[in-house]
């Protein structure tokens, strides 16, 4: 579900890309709703880069993308499934296997994570 980037979501889109200069995806020309799917498209040069700028949130930001993920309101439905994985793996081992499996639970529903393999 779209939603409209917060202030806090916009400080950790300044942590993972302090490069992004505007707020507009290239490819439709609508702003950013989501974190996960700018960075892995626009931002990150690969999966291990995406892996390195999420590195970058404190836990409490982690976590914060961990409810957003099962609110549905931060979508894994555009990232590849390798920085899915990425992410899955990351959320593991800071947050633990709960954490990285409730992400997981909500790649296997379908639900805003268009790779089932993740």
């Amino acid at each position: 579900m779209p939603r409209i980037l917060s202030e806090k979501d916009l400080a950790m889109l300044r942590k993972l890309a302090p490069e992004c200069n505007d707020l507009v995806c290239t490819g439709s020309g609508v702003p950013f709703r989501s974190l996960l799917p700018p960075l892995a498209n626009y931002f990150a040069a690969g999966p291990a880069d995406f892996g390195d700028r999420l590195a970058r949130l404190e836990d409490g930001e982690l976590r914060t993308l961990v409810r957003l993920v099962e609110t549905g309101d931060e979508s894994l439905g555009c990232v590849p499934p390798a920085c899915t994985d990425v992410f899955v793996a990351l959320i593991a081992a800071r947050l633990g296997p709960e954490a990285g499996g409730s992400v997981l639970r909500v790649c296997e529903a379908g639900a805003g994570c268009d790779n089932q393999e993740a």
